[in-house]
């Protein structure tokens, strides 16, 4: 039946009826306004689940617009209006001024002055495959039991890592070594809930059923079957999504936060299911980055990915920083990142002499931004010296978004140092519980997450696909 022939049935089969005032529906009207209402106050000021640190979202994309190169005086001129109907509950102002902000953004004229545009901005993945200088596929046997027990560690590590950051997030590095001094343990009781391991299992639900036939949309499909809500990119990347605007579009129509570190927060898994194999990780991180980010965001993903492909096969860290470096292309801004951050852990002899360098040169982007926080996990990797602890006192205490950060490198030195070698004051109190906040995924365990990403790489791996995906909670 047509589309306009059920709506006809519909009304035809309507029977007109008297509702009373109650009936009528108009109280609902007055929950929606106030819903409205605090969505757009959590653009001019939040507090970060888990740390607490201040955030003021829609300064922020003023920020980022002026980073990705564009002309953005017209839009501060209006921070100060906004924050004081922000302040003073000027409902109606703080709405208006909001979308003004936006279309001013939307249509900033480009600053031809800055760096940004100095560099190649990369726009699909042939362009980048050209442009990158991936190794040949290290050949990895995925039916090996060692394959699941390197899952196990990498994930065990990456939650670990997530709940290491969590409560560390949103501050410098000056404010989290007075508070702290030296993180050799938790801060505070820790749990597993975290948004950035949600868009990795959305990947993981994506590529059970294609394997590597696996497409953006596909993966595009499981963040809007599976994920509630999002922040700053992937909110915008989601409500893209629901309005039928699919990657790439999805990631670059009206998304200041493009280059933030949205992507580089969930490339792990991209290297997870394609162990030894950097080309081939980078591409499927490319496809994934694609739904919310663009250029130098997605290279993030790229990043991460392809160290954690590596870390199969390189287990020395600053071995693996430097030969993922060497990869990215060397006209990309992204890369310009990696290999400042290389060079100051190269002539430094302590790791806050070399963060120190990153941090007051990337002083001009947000903590949430992909450019800072990929030079901290290059400084924690290079002076971590293999070790778990080290590796997590020095990301802990270089700030920024300290759980994305923790997170994806904790994954790398799981996968390549092995379980053992984290000590059970970060494991027990983890435990083997996974709690996440994505529809029908609620509950998991890690040890089951580990058997789900080695049975959907062994089968992507001999071409085998199916149409109803297994559940991860064993």
């Amino acid at each position: 039946m047509k589309a306009w022939q059920m709506e006809k049935e519909l009304m035809e089969k309507a029977v007109p009826k008297l509702l009373t005032e109650e009936e009528q529906g108009w109280s609902a009207i007055e929950p929606l306004e106030k819903a409205e209402d605090a969505r757009i106050k959590l653009w001019w000021y939040s507090e970060v689940p888990g740390s607490g640190a201040p955030e003021r979202l829609i300064i922020a994309a003023i920020q980022s617009m002026e980073n990705k190169g564009f002309q953005v005086e017209e839009a501060e001129a209006l921070i100060q209006p906004g924050l004081k109907a922000f302040k003073e509950e000027d409902m109606a102002s703080l709405h208006r001024i909001s979308g003004q902000i936006f279309h001013l953004l939307n249509q900033a004229p480009v600053n031809e002055a800055s760096t940004y545009w100095k560099y190649a901005a990369y726009t699909s993945w042939d362009q980048l495959k050209q442009a990158a200088n991936f190794p040949a596929s290290v050949s990895f046997d995925v039916t090996q039991a060692s394959f699941q027990d390197q899952l196990y560690a990498g994930w065990l590590a990456q939650i670990i890592g997530g709940a290491i950051g969590t409560a560390m997030e949103g501050y410098t590095t000056h404010q989290l070594k007075k508070a702290f001094g030296k993180v050799d343990g938790y801060v505070r009781k820790p749990n597993t809930f975290n948004d950035d391991i949600t868009y990795e299992l959305a990947f993981l639900k994506a590529f059970e059923s294609k394997g590597f036939q696996i497409s953006a949309a596909d993966i595009a499909d499981q963040w809007l079957a599976l994920v509630p809500f999002g922040w700053s990119a992937e909110d915008i990347a989601l409500r893209n999504l629901k309005l039928g605007i699919y990657p790439p579009e999805s990631g670059t129509l009206h998304n200041p936060f493009s280059d933030w570190i949205g992507a580089q927060m969930r490339g792990a898994v991209c290297g997870m299911v394609a162990p030894g194999n950097a080309e081939e990780a980078a591409r499927l991180a490319w496809l994934d980055g694609s739904i919310s980010h663009a250029n130098n965001g997605i290279l993030g993903e790229v990043f991460n990915a392809v160290l954690t492909a590596r870390a199969f096969v390189t287990t020395h860290m600053p071995s693996l920083v430097e030969e993922v470096v060497a990869m990215m292309p060397k006209d990309a801004e992204y890369t310009s990142v990696v290999n400042f951050a290389l060079e100051q852990c190269r002539k430094a002899n302590q790791w806050e002499t070399a963060w120190r360098a990153c941090e007051e040169k990337y002083e001009a982007y947000n903590w949430i931004h992909a450019y800072p926080n990929a030079a901290a996990q290059v400084v924690a990797l290079w002076f971590g010296h293999n070790d778990f602890n080290e590796t997590m006192n020095i990301i802990a205490l270089a700030g920024q978004d300290v759980d994305c950060n923790a997170a994806q490198i904790a994954t790398m030195l799981g996968i390549a140092r092995g379980v053992e070698s984290i000590d059970a004051k970060w494991r027990d109190p983890i435990g083997d519980q996974l709690d996440t906040y994505l529809r029908g995924m609620k509950q998991m365990t890690i040890s089951g997450l580990a058997r789900w990403t080695a049975t959907v790489a062994q089968k992507a791996a001999i071409g085998v696909i199916h149409e109803s995906p297994g559940k991860a909670t064993s």
